[in-house]
C-alpha cells in the first residue's frame, strides 16, 4: 500500500470542515481529492463506481435520505452525478445542526444547475484542489517559505537539487499523484492518457451539449502553443486555421473553452488591478493557463527532450508549472495569484495577493543572469508605480527560476527562488 503524501488541502480541509456542515472539494480528476478526503472522511458513498452509482439512483427513487445515512463525515464522491444530493446535503445540515457532516467531491460542474435550488451559502464550504506542487510531490526541499517572504524575514543561500533535464520531465510528468510513485516513461504516460480521457470522452459528459472530439484536440493545441499569453479568443481562431486548416467560430471557442474550465482542465489567471500613481491603462485579459502544464505538452506532443530543444516554448510552459505551484502555495496563504499588464508593456507574472492586502510581485524565468536582471528591473518599475497612499507596499519581489545553483537574495533586495526550493 502506498504512503500518503500529505497535501496542502488536508489542514485547509480540516478548517473548513470545523466552521461548515459539509465541504465541497473540487478539481481536476485525478488530483487526488478522493484520496484527501478518505483521510478524514468516516463512511463513503462512492457514486465513481458505475455499480454503486446504479444502485443509489434506484435507492434515490425510493428512499432517498438513507444516501445520506453513515458516520460523520461521510464522503460523497462524484456527487454531481446526482445533482439533487446537493439541496439534500443542506437541507440535512440544517435538520443535525452540527458541522462536519459531509464532504463532497466532484470532477466536473454539475450537468443540471437548475436542480440545485440553493446554493449551500453558509451551510456548505467550497475547497478547489489542484495538482500536486514540486513540494507536495517531494521533489522541492521547501527551504525557501513564502510565509517567511510576507513577514519580511531574510534568507540564507540555499542550494537547488533540480537541473534544467529533472525540471523538463517533472513539466511533462505533471502533478499528478499517482505519476510521482512513477518513473520514467510510465510516469510520463499518465499525463497523456488523462489528455486523451478529456477530448475523447469527457468532453462528451460535462454538460448536455454534444461537443465535437477532434475540435476539442485542436483547441487545446492552440490553447497549449499560447500558453502563458493573454491571446483572445478570435486570435486562438486564426491560430487554429493557419496551424491544423480547420475553421472554428469564436462562438465555438468560447463555448469549448467554457466547458473544459468547468472540468478543471483550463484555469486562467485574471488582472490585478493595483493603485498605481500613473494614470497607464491597465490589460483586464486573462492570461491561459492549463491547470496542470502537463497536458500542454501531451496536446502538443512534446517530451522533456523536446523542451530542451526548445527554450522559448520550455519558458512558457514552464510559466505554466510555477503558477500552478504558486496557485496551491496561495491557497495556504488565503490568497490568490493574479497577473499585471499595462498598455506600456509593463507586465507581472504572478502577484500572489492576499485577502489582508499584503502581496508579493512575481516574476518567472527558466533562468540565466540577463533574464534575472531584465525581470527584477521590471519588479522594481511596478513597485515605484504602486500609490503606497492607498495600498500597502509590496512585502517581496522576486523572480522563480527553473535552473540556479542557490536561492538568494540579491542587492537590490530581490529574491532570486529555483522553483525546486519553494513552498508556502
Amino acid at each position: 500500500m502506498r504512503v500518503y503524501k500529505q497535501r496542502i488541502v488536508d489542514s485547509l480541509l480540516e478548517r473548513k470542515l470545523q466552521g461548515k456542515g459539509a465541504v465541497l472539494l473540487d478539481g481536476p480528476k485525478w488530483c487526488g481529492k478522493t484520496t484527501t478526503a478518505k483521510q478524514i472522511a468516516k463512511s463513503l458513498l462512492d457514486l465513481g463506481n458505475t455499480a454503486i452509482l446504479r444502485d443509489a439512483l434506484e435507492t434515490y427513487q425510493i428512499k432517498p435520505m438513507s444516501l445520506l445515512m453513515g458516520k460523520s463525515p461521510k464522503l460523497i464522491d462524484e456527487w454531481q452525478s446526482i445533482p439533487e444530493l446537493w439541496d439534500m446535503v443542506r437541507s440535512e445540515v440544517d435538520n443535525r445542526g452540527e458541522v462536519a457532516q459531509f464532504i463532497l467531491t466532484g470532477s466536473s460542474v454539475p450537468i443540471e444547475q437548475d436542480k440545485l435550488r440553493h446554493s449551500g451559502n453558509g451551510r456548505i464550504g467550497r475547497l478547489s484542489m489542484r495538482t500536486m506542487s514540486l513540494w507536495e510531490a517531494g521533489e522541492s526541499t521547501g527551504t525557501i517559505c513564502l510565509t517567511d517572504l510576507f513577514e519580511g524575514k531574510d534568507i540564507e543561500p540555499q542550494e537547488n537539487p533540480l537541473d534544467l533535464d529533472k525540471i523538463a520531465y517533472l513539466l511533462c510528468r505533471g502533478g499528478w499523484p499517482q505519476a510521482t510513485f512513477m518513473t520514467g516513461n510510465v510516469a510520463l504516460d499518465q499525463a497523456r492518457d488523462y489528455y486523451d480521457t478529456i477530448y475523447k470522452v469527457d468532453i462528451q459528459r460535462v454538460d448536455n451539449s454534444r461537443r465535437n472530439s477532434e475540435r476539442t484536440r485542436l483547441l487545446l493545441r492552440s490553447y497549449a502553443r499560447n500558453v502563458a499569453t493573454a491571446v483572445s479568443f478570435n486570435k486562438m481562431a486564426a491560430d487554429i486555421k493557419e496551424n491544423d486548416n480547420v475553421s472554428i467560430t469564436y462562438e465555438t471557442i468560447s463555448d469549448y473553452v467554457d466547458a473544459l474550465k468547468k472540468l478543471f482542465v483550463l484555469e486562467d489567471t485574471p488582472a490585478w488591478n493595483p493603485n498605481l500613481r500613473s494614470k497607464t491603462a491597465i490589460q483586464s485579459s486573462d492570461v491561459r493557463y492549463f491547470s496542470d502544464p502537463s497536458i500542454a505538452t501531451a496536446a502538443l506532443g512534446i517530451s522533456p527532450k523536446d523542451l530542451v530543444n526548445d527554450i522559448q516554448t520550455f519558458g512558457l510552459l514552464f510559466e505554466n508549472m510555477a503558477v500552478r505551484d504558486l496557485r496551491v502555495y496561495a491557497d495556504a496563504l488565503d490568497g490568490s495569484i493574479y497577473h499585471f499588464r499595462d498598455a506600456n508593456g509593463l507586465e507581472c507574472d504572478a502577484v500572489l495577493h492576499r485577502r489582508d492586502g499584503s502581496y508579493g510581485l512575481i516574476e518567472i524565468k527558466l533562468g540565466g543572469p540577463d533574464n534575472i536582471d531584465k525581470a527584477a528591473v521590471a519588479l522594481h518599475t511596478l513597485a515605484d508605480k504602486i500609490d503606497v497612499d492607498k495600498m500597502k507596499q509590496p512585502a517581496f519581489l522576486m523572480v522563480v527560476t527553473a535552473i540556479g545553483q542557490y536561492a538568494y537574495r540579491r542587492k537590490d533586495g530581490v529574491y532570486v527562488v529555483p522553483i525546486g526550493c519553494l513552498k508556502h
